[in-house]
């Protein structure tokens, strides 16, 4: 029986999407550790600039994406805690329906569970999520985001990049 169950994790961590889970780890290790370094180092709204056009800022989200709902009165921590939840139940189901042979959607999936968990780790622990690296060209400052923000729009941008493989390669 017990060699049944471990063939089975066996073939799960291998034969599927599950294979790029350590991708999610990696990320969300790496997100709340920096996050982590911004809360012991740099004091709340004090700005350290790195390059003429990057500085490390220490912020709250109180809100999703570009502070969405940052002003809703508290609600919203607990609605964007459960989404995270939700959509990387999700995803971590459709990883499972993966097959071996395909790279980018899982990697990409891995990339924004990672993210969306880190993200809700913050709202869970603080109420917020702590933002702190800010792109700005002279008065326009894109808005403030962290390395679970990156995981999430590079694995966004992975899948679409496999949306149009797979759709050149079913027209050949």
């Amino acid at each position: 029986m017990v060699r049944v169950k471990n063939a089975l994790m066996l073939k799960l961590f291998t034969q599927t999407g599950w294979r790029f889970l350590w991708l999610t780890l990696l990320v969300f290790i790496a997100d709340q550790y920096t996050k982590t370094l911004v809360l012991e180092n740099i004091e709340h709204y004090q700005a350290i600039q790195i390059l003429p056009f990057f500085n490390l800022t220490h912020v709250y989200n109180y809100g999703a994406a570009f502070s969405f709902l940052s002003d809703a009165g508290g609600w919203q921590r607990w609605f964007f805690t459960i989404i995270a939840f939700g959509v990387s139940a999700m995803v971590l189901w459709w990883l499972k329906q993966t097959s071996k042979e395909q790279i980018l959607m899982p990697m990409a999936f891995s990339l924004i569970i990672g993210g969306a968990i880190g993200n809700a780790v913050d709202r869970l622990i603080h109420g917020y999520v702590i933002d702190f690296l800010v792109l700005y060209y002279q008065d326009w400052y894109w808005p403030a985001f962290n390395v679970a923000d990156s995981a999430i729009c590079i694995g966004a941008a992975l899948l679409i990049i496999d949306m149009i493989k797979n759709k050149e390669e079913n027209h050949d």
